[in-house]
């Protein structure tokens, strides 16, 4: 029985010493949720209710309007969570965004339609014909919310898995 105790207790003294590393901060102060407001085509870092950094971003071509089917290259808006990351080939560093949400998908199934998927932050391509700048000035992607690539970066390292994200209008 000792060691039961033993054991529960090593693992709490480890638990412990890996949630209480430092999260990466801005401003002293942690980044709980990422606003987009897509009409001034903004994505906000914020830290209790403060905005703490804030990024131009591109949407994607048909820019108003919530997303409402695949395939209909709308950037989804309402409430979802930046839930896994990867890097792409194509587009540097990605982050997922938990869409479509149990509202997306209502109404996608009311109008008998697929919602689709796949929605992501991401980095710009590198492209020789085309300089990063020129995907910065323009709403450019499928439905996904992207930035120059060094901004994605340090989104990459701010923001951790689990995020809340708010897409507005």
């Amino acid at each position: 029985m000792r060691w039961l105790l033993a054991v529960l207790c090593l693992s709490l003294v480890s638990l412990s010493h890996a949630s209480s590393a430092p999260a990466p901060a801005v401003q002293g102060k942690n980044v709980d949720k990422v606003l987009v407001l897509k009409s001034e085509r903004k994505l906000h870092l914020m830290g209790r209710g403060e905005v703490l950094k804030s990024y131009r971003v591109s949407l994607g071509k048909q820019p108003n309007g919530a997303k409402l089917r695949e395939g209909d290259s709308r950037t989804p808006e309402g409430f979802y969570w930046l839930d896994w990351r990867k890097t792409s080939d194509k587009y540097n560093l990605s982050m997922h965004v938990s869409y479509p949400n149990a509202r997306d998908l209502a109404n996608a199934r009311k109008q008998g339609v697929s919602p689709g998927g796949m929605i992501m932050i991401h980095g710009t391509p590198l492209d020789d014909e085309y300089p990063e700048w020129y995907f910065h000035t323009l709403d450019w992607t499928e439905g996904c919310i992207a930035m120059k690539n060094a901004d994605m970066r340090e989104i990459w390292s701010l923001v951790k898995d689990g995020t809340l994200i708010e897409i507005r209008p």
